[in-house]
């Protein structure tokens, strides 16, 4: 990817070898450091330290704040954005989503976290629109890969830590130990209190929960009808509601309405005010048909399973859902045994398989499950949602887990149109 420089030695320089020659510097990152010899045999002007174009993108200029967690940083990015977006300040968002500057979508979905230039790239964009805030999700690969060097954030959020990607991390360990390792320097950070596998540097600290003590603590909340609930921040209090569903939503918005809290002036209640305004995330706990209630989420963890079928516990559950292939095994029988535990029934189906046997993937998934007189197995998704939304029966509710708003199957390397929620409005509106 080439840039071009108006201060500079160099007029213009790129982070791919390729393009490197005696009118090119070479950009190094963490990630294209193995390319260096290359670009020198490629006669690059000179080679420069990514962290050193940090004023040249304009990452001086940007409060830059970054989330991780297992789970919820979607959701909870999101609602920063919305918040911060209806307190009249000017922001921009990557993620899992795309990446937005001021409530318009300027790229289409990508990496939770793409390359450092590209990171770059879009704080330079957003500062052109005049933005005042960057928020950005950051997976445990990038933290791993260093995606994130030379960015000096304004704010770190951790959301929690439970079993993924042991595909890449190989043990629960070492995706921990990833996962902490982004809050052990002196910088301002964001803490769940009730995550006991956190571990972070102290200084300059901050901390939200529900369960324990913390800086900012919900003393009061409500599940009916959407969410209500009231913070407390020292001697300050404010309420606020929400359309959301879920116990873990809880968590998400407070998570969202302490970070703005931190990073701007406003108070408490005028922050708590804007919540109601932010309707949630396409394919995150989403009604995507209200009569009869089917929901769409893109769960895909044991611990992500749980808190979705747990919001749902007092209804009878139809569960469909996967595993994706070539991913981590290990939580497969974990998923498994968690639907049978709060489905009634349970329509087993491929997710993204890639170069895995469905069957297989589906095997690993019925070892974790007892009780299988429940259990239907249909590896073409669209026809075991189909199935699913035909066997439901009174008040079922139909749930449909992994791929959320995904517009996509990936079978080995290739993506095919496959979408959750156009089968599920298709069905009720057409097949019937």
């Amino acid at each position: 990817m080439k840039f071009a420089f108006n201060n500079r030695a160099f007029k213009i320089a790129s982070d791919n070898s390729n393009e490197c020659n005696k009118d090119v510097a070479f950009i190094q990152t963490s990630q294209n450091r193995k390319y260096l010899k290359h670009a020198l045999q490629n006669r690059a002007h000179s080679v420069i330290d990514v962290k050193e174009l940090a004023e040249d993108f304009g990452l001086d200029k940007i409060k830059i704040i970054a989330i991780t967690g297992t789970n919820g940083k979607t959701t909870t990015a999101s609602a920063i954005y919305s918040i911060l977006l209806d307190l009249g300040y000017k922001t921009a968002m990557q993620g899992t989503r795309g990446f937005f500057v001021n409530d318009k979508k300027v790229e289409a979905k990508s990496l939770t976290t793409p390359s450092v230039m590209d990171t770059y790239r879009h704080i330079y964009q957003a500062r052109s629109s005049g933005c005042e805030y960057f928020i950005m999700e950051v997976s445990s690969h990038a933290i791993s890969q260093q995606r994130t060097e030379g960015i000096d954030f304004e704010l770190k959020i951790l959301t929690n830590i439970t079993q993924d990607h042991l595909d890449f991390h190989k043990t629960i360990e070492e995706y921990i130990s990833v996962k902490n390792s982004f809050f052990q320097d002196d910088g301002k950070k964001l803490i769940n209190k009730d995550e006991p596998k956190a571990s972070f540097n102290p200084k300059n600290c901050f901390t939200y929960g529900i369960e324990n003590p913390a800086t900012y603590r919900l003393i009061a909340y409500s599940l009916n009808n959407g969410l209500s609930a009231i913070i407390q921040h020292f001697e300050k209090t404010a309420s606020f509601s929400s359309p959301l569903e879920g116990f873990f939503n809880l968590y998400n918005l407070l998570a969202a309405i302490s970070a703005v809290s931190l990073v701007t002036n406003d108070t408490l209640q005028e922050i708590c005010d804007k919540v109601d305004n932010f309707a949630g995330v396409s394919g995150r706990m989403e009604v995507v048909w209200d009569e009869p209630k089917v929901i769409v989420d893109f769960a895909h963890t044991p611990d992500g399973m749980a808190q979705v079928l747990n919001a749902l516990k007092e209804k009878e559950l139809i569960v469909v859902f996967g595993a994706g292939g070539d991913r981590d095994k290990l939580k497969r029988p974990i998923m498994g045994k968690i639907a049978s535990s709060l489905a009634k029934k349970i329509y087993l189906t491929s997710d993204n398989p890639r170069f895995e046997d469905p069957q297989d993937i589906i095997d690993d998934i019925l070892k974790g499950m007892q009780h299988q007189e429940n259990i239907v197995v249909n590896l073409n998704r669209k026809e075991a949602i189909t199935q699913a939304l035909q066997s439901r029966q009174n008040d079922e509710i139909v749930v449909i887990l992994g791929k959320g708003d995904e517009d996509y199957q990936i079978v080995y390397d290739k993506k095919f149109p496959l979408n959750d929620k156009e089968i599920v409005t298709s069905y009720f509106k057409n097949d019937r």
